[in-house]
Order: C-alpha cells, then structure tokens, then sequence
C-alpha cells in the first residue's frame, strides 16, 4: 500500500525542458502583422493636361508581433476608387524588430485621369466628405529562426474613408494574411 516512488532529477530536468519546448514553440507560431494608416498629406499637385495628379505621403503605423526580427523586400501598394487603380505607393525594403512598431512614410501619387473618369462620384464623395479608397500590396521577406531564413508572404487588404477636402483619415479596416514558408 505505501510503495515508495524513487525521485529522478533527470526525469525532471527533461520534462521542464519539453515543457519549455512545447511553449516556446507555440508562443513562436506566426502571427499577423497589423496596419493602420494614421494619416494622408498632400505633398503637390503635377500639371497633366487636360487634369492635375496629386502626389500625398501615407504614413502607416506598422506592429511586428512576433518574437523575430523580420526583413522585407520592396514592393508597390496599389490604390483603388470605386474599383479602378487610383494610383499606388512605394513601400522602400526595410527591416523591423520583434514585436515592435514602426512608422512607415509611403510616397504616393493618384493619377487624375482616373479620378476624371469618376469625376460626378468624386464630386457627391467631395459634397459628402468623405470619400472610400481600397488599397492592396503584397509583401515579401524573411524571418530569421535561429540560422533559418524562412520566407514570408503578407497580403494587406484595407479599406479607408477619408475627407477628400482636408485629406481626415474618417475610418478604416484594415485585415492581413500572413503565408509562411518553411523551407
């Protein structure tokens, strides 16, 4: 009835190291970054007759939640009203820390043909005060695991109303998908 149990100092030191295993592995499960446009300034107006193209700076606050730094490559965000490309904005390659925030700056230009070809939903948007722009970029890099460099694609989907007088960012949703690639 009273068996005795031998105590194992060994057993105990690898059971607290797969324990310790199973938790880092499933803190470090990739996870979404997040985006948030803070704010849209005009930098000027390009004469481009018969209209004029607007050339604005997007600053976007960017969170990198998980626990590696990651590097990205450059790429083109593409900018769309009411379903036709608007214009885009350059993402530089870079680099951000784990989980931590960063500014980006985004130098953008919006072609006025387009804007021209939408111009009487341009007007009632300008009359309302506020206008729905959909952006889209896709960005690439990668994360480094120890001596892995393992390869990430983040597709960045955002919807964002702002006031097409004094350029107020109203309201935005933002969602991002994260692909990572093991190999």
């Amino acid at each position: 009835m009273g068996k005795k149990v031998k105590w194992s100092w060994s057993s105990a030191i690898i059971g607290a190291a797969a324990a310790a295993a199973a938790a880092a592995l499933i803190s470090a499960k990739p996870k979404d970054p997040t985006f948030r446009v803070i704010s849209i300034s005009l930098t000027s107006f390009k004469l481009n007759l018969p209209v004029l193209d607007a050339e604005l700076v997007l600053t976007v606050h960017v969170t990198n939640p998980n626990i590696v730094p990651i590097h990205y490559s450059s790429t083109t965000m593409s900018i769309f009203y009411d379903g036709s490309l608007l214009g885009s904005a350059e993402v530089q390659a870079g680099s951000q820390g784990p989980q931590s925030c960063q500014l980006l700056h985004l130098p953008a230009r919006l072609d006025g043909v387009q804007l021209a070809h939408h111009a009487v939903k341009f007007l009632t948007d300008v009359a309302r005060r506020e206008m729905v722009l959909d952006a889209a970029v896709d960005i690439g890099g990668t994360a480094k695991v120890l001596w892995w460099h393992h390869r990430f694609m983040v597709r960045v989907d955002s919807r964002v109303t702002v006031d097409p007088v004094f350029l107020d960012v109203i309201d935005q949703e933002n969602k991002a998908e994260m692909k990572v690639s093991l190999i």
